[in-house]
């Protein structure tokens, strides 16, 4: 913990670091705790729509997922690009300035291309530059309907949009993105129910060097069917099609044995906990500490946006080891602090530390709210929320300003974009 600190930027990287020094003319303060950056590495934008629709009538994973189903068929390039330009412009709020989204909505309803076969990871392009965060595009794959002890089902209608068909036609359509300046293009595996175990090593070919994802063991259902056709969980199922490696992030991670957390600590993966999802979806409680103590790394989401809070998902890393163990400290403040700044994760291995070199980005906590008064600079997170955050720097740029998004009013974005979505249903 240092005090004091002049942080210099030059073309939008940290060019100069220096604690204990007095605040100089031209200098601009940000009071309270400075933090790196955080990165939101799991993403489903327009599951935003759904905040506050799905506790209706209790239900389970599968009954809400038909809700997002509903929302799906409403997208089009034009109403995606204003819903997530308000989520993504909500996440910098929240501190975020590099976001994971876990892109499979490709298609019309239906399955036609458009005339872009990108046109909607076109739309996120945009949202994101315009609501002043990375992206990382994980364009994903998607092919089967799901798997049962009998095998892979055929799509759904829902579905049809999502897939291209082939692991071929994905890649052809996969390879027309390219980087840019504030996008980073990776690759996802939907799942071991949407991509079948021969046509995983197709995707890892189309996707060399890029981030790759995939949701792993969610479900007890997701991991009893894939026992039951392939003889292997999902973990055990990628490791031996050759997915895991330091590139590869295993979503949620959430019903795992023994063997699966030695399977990704040996490859070097990257387990990706979304606690605040987990628990609305009545998913479970993750292994984080036992993955942890084998080394695997530990990255962090907010995922459907039930909650968009880094502070709020990082501590529950803690809280729910708590209630599982009844024990305390199971992670340090440091522990949970790497949690919330894993950019490597997705693609940005110069983002997430306040060191010379690194890209320029800072999140500024006050000390003084109702939340944090009184609380010790080193463990904000354990008692800050993202109401609590004055200003956020992204690549050298000040997007949130005195709590002020510069796109304006962000609640009114949101309220407009969602309500624009659902005023046909």
């Amino acid at each position: 913990m240092a005090y004091n600190v002049r942080l210099t930027e030059a073309e939008g990287r940290w060019s100069a670091i220096e604690p204990g020094v007095q605040r100089g003319d031209g200098d601009v303060s940000l009071g309270g705790v400075v933090l790196p950056g955080f990165a939101n590495c799991h993403s489903h934008a327009f599951h935003r729509a759904l905040r506050g629709r799905t506790h209706g009538d209790g239900g389970t994973f599968w009954t809400w997922r038909e809700r997002m189903y509903a929302v799906s068929r409403r997208l089009t390039p034009e109403n995606y690009r204003m819903l997530a330009r308000a989520v993504f412009a909500e996440m910098v709020m929240a501190g975020m300035t590099s976001v994971g989204e876990f892109h499979y909505v490709h298609h019309r309803p239906g399955g036609a291309a458009y005339d872009d076969p990108n046109a909607m990871g076109e739309a996120l392009r945009e949202a994101a530059r315009e609501a002043g965060i990375r992206l990382t595009l994980l364009d994903t794959c998607y092919l089967h309907g799901g798997l049962t002890a009998d095998g892979h089902a055929p799509l759904g209608d829902d579905q049809q949009r999502f897939t291209d068909g082939s692991v071929e036609a994905w890649a052809q359509r996969h390879g027309a993105l390219s980087d840019d300046a504030n996008t980073r293009i990776g690759a996802a595996i939907h799942s071991v129910r949407a991509v079948a175990r021969d046509e995983v090593g197709d995707v890892l070919a189309a996707s060399e060097d890029q981030p790759v994802h995939a949701h792993v063991s969610e479900q007890p259902a997701e991991n009893e069917a894939c026992e039951a056709f392939y003889g292997s969980s999902p973990i055990g199922l990628l490791a031996e099609a050759g997915a895991l490696s330091e590139r590869f992030s295993a979503v949620h991670a959430t019903h795992l044995s023994d063997d699966d957390v030695a399977c990704l600590a040996e490859s070097n993966a990257v387990a990706c906990f979304c606690p605040t999802t987990e628990r609305d979806l009545a998913d479970g409680i993750g292994p984080a500490r036992r993955l942890t103590d084998a080394g695997v790394r530990v990255s962090l989401g907010s995922d459907q946006h039930a909650v968009v809070d880094m502070f709020e998902d990082a501590r529950a890393l803690e809280m729910h080891e708590r209630l599982v163990t009844n024990d305390r400290g199971r992670f340090t403040p440091e522990q949970l602090l790497e949690a919330a700044t894993r950019h490597d994760s997705i693609g940005w291995p110069d983002a997430g530390r306040l060191e010379v070199g690194m890209r320029a980005d800072v999140v500024a906590v006050r000390l003084d709210s109702r939340r944090t008064a009184g609380c010790l600079p080193e463990q904000v997170l354990l008692a800050a929320t993202a109401e609590d955050i004055t200003d956020v720097v992204a690549d050298g740029a000040h997007v949130v300003t005195a709590g002020h998004h510069r796109l304006g009013d962000v609640g009114a974005l949101l309220t407009e974009a969602i309500t624009t979505l659902w005023e046909d249903a």
